[in-house]
């Protein structure tokens, strides 16, 4: 039951990862094999981090995170607004497939990771009765399963990048928004 129960946190907290993954995939449809391996890796290694950090919050400084787990909503949204905007406005301002896009940079990767995995902090509370080594062997499954959804999302996004040619970026950043908007708004209410 345990793997069982770590492997459906993993398919729910990896929805987010899948969704940028596939924009991500929309917007370099010529992306190479180990770039989407970097991309999955690098989502799932937030997939992993940031239940730990929920984990080791509870066993430590709780009253802190509480405190911090409302602002959630709003990192989430702001993030992924910022990123998804960028790429809109980038994509509305010069369409044409013949230019070549910028791959996605590091920074922006890291920022998208942390956007969609903030929520996984509570996560933490969830595994809380967990001990370390347990905690530790859901982290690993839930990353695991991330990096499988994100790989997925990314060959997704580039074989439809490849039929939508310019139009690809402008709907990586709506795509964008949109899951800033659903991660607030069910954050929030």
């Amino acid at each position: 039951m345990f793997i069982i129960n770590s492997i459906m946190l993993g398919f729910g907290l990896a929805m987010d990862a899948f969704s940028v993954s596939m924009a991500n995939g929309l917007n370099d449809p010529k992306m190479k094999k180990i770039r989407m391996c970097v991309i999955a890796g690098v989502f799932a290694g937030f997939q992993f981090a940031m239940p730990m950090i929920g984990w080791i919050c509870v066993h430590t400084v709780v009253q802190y995170f509480k405190a911090f787990e409302r602002a959630i909503p709003w990192i989430a949204l702001i993030l992924l607004a910022l990123i998804g905007g960028k790429m809109l406005c980038e994509g509305i301002r010069d369409d044409s497939p013949a230019k070549e896009k910028p791959a996605l940079g590091a920074g922006t990767l890291i920022i998208q990771g942390i956007a969609t995995s903030i929520d996984a902090l509570s996560v933490g509370f969830t595994i809380a009765e967990y001990a370390i080594i347990a905690a530790v062997s859901a982290c690993i499954i839930i990353a695991a399963v991330t990096f499988v959804i994100c790989i997925v999302g990314l060959m997704i996004g580039r074989r439809f990048g490849m039929r939508l040619s310019g139009k690809a970026q402008i709907l990586g950043g709506i795509i964008l928004i949109a899951i800033g908007i659903e991660i607030f708004i069910s954050g929030v209410f």
